[in-house]
């Protein structure tokens, strides 16, 4: 009996995901051949991986990155093999911010006629699956401000942070001010935006901007695969929808946010992934253990 017990998740696991329609093909190495400025790839079963990849410009964001990274999530989106999302850069910088000699010489009629770098957060909070930024090295400006739109944001000790535009006269402008403020209260946001002073990675979790912090870069980048891979594994409508109703807690009230749970929840009942779920808890039962 204490063998099904520990049978029973990754046996339900497979039995979840087998109802789902195989109609993509699976992401390779291959598939980064169409991209410049990062890299995609295929891990593990169920999971995409997105690295930013311009070495020579610490992954500084550009709007040509931006619209391949895009594009990249867009399309793992509609990937029905795939159920989680990791982004990550190189161990050196995840992303040290906007490319400066793109923004240097635009101007206030410039940036406002084209909506500048609106388009950095425009698909990402549409991405129905989970997404996990692993963090590493230098994350500042842009580069926290993408980390911060992920679902979930993982690190290593060695991470810097920062939102350092003030000092070149300027504010975030890709949610930096309110993602941060939300995660760290208005004081601490205030301390770091005004002042534009980075915070490591061990300050990160402490502060709740991060989930977990790994002591290498290499434990970082796994442990978010790893994660990805378990999540992959679960009901893909579950999922979705529990990550629906967690940001919906963002933007509602406490007993607003219960009651569209509780819709949601009994929305599910009407899943086939709910029958199988329940049958086969019913028929090998198992503990909360991972």
């Amino acid at each position: 009996m204490a063998a099904m017990k520990f049978m029973c998740r990754p046996l339900a696991s497979r039995y979840l995901t087998s109802t789902l329609p195989k109609l993509v093909r699976p992401y390779s190495a291959a598939t980064s051949a169409r991209y410049e400025n990062i890299l995609v790839d295929s891990p593990k079963p169920g999971v995409g991986l997105i690295t930013l990849n311009r070495p020579r410009a610490l992954n500084a964001l550009s709007s040509a990155l931006f619209a391949e990274l895009n594009n990249a999530l867009t399309e793992f989106d509609h990937d029905s093999t795939t159920g989680a999302i990791v982004l990550t850069g190189s161990e050196k910088a995840f992303a040290a911010g906007a490319d400066i000699k793109e923004m240097k010489d635009l101007t206030f009629s410039d940036v406002t006629n084209i909506n500048f770098i609106a388009s950095w957060s425009s698909t990402i909070p549409h991405i129905r699956k989970p997404i996990i930024a692993a963090v590493n090295g230098h994350a500042h400006g842009g580069g926290c401000e993408l980390a911060l739109m992920a679902d979930i944001l993982y690190c290593s000790s060695s991470a810097s942070f920062s939102q350092p535009e003030i000092k070149l006269g300027i504010i975030p402008g890709a949610g930096g001010s309110q993602r941060l403020t939300n995660i760290v209260g208005k004081s601490r946001a205030m301390d770091l935006i005004l002042t534009g002073r980075s915070f490591s990675g061990v300050e990160a979790e402490r502060w709740g901007v991060a989930a977990r912090c790994f002591e290498s870069a290499e434990e970082c980048v796994n442990g978010a695969v790893d994660t990805a891979g378990k999540m992959a594994g679960m009901s893909r409508v579950a999922v979705r929808a529990a990550k629906e109703v967690v940001n919906k807690s963002q933007d509602l009230g406490l007993r607003e946010g219960v009651e569209y749970e509780r819709k949601t929840f009994h929305g599910l009942f009407g899943s086939k992934d709910q029958k199988i779920g329940t049958l086969l808890a019913l028929t090998w039962p198992y503990t909360q253990a991972d």
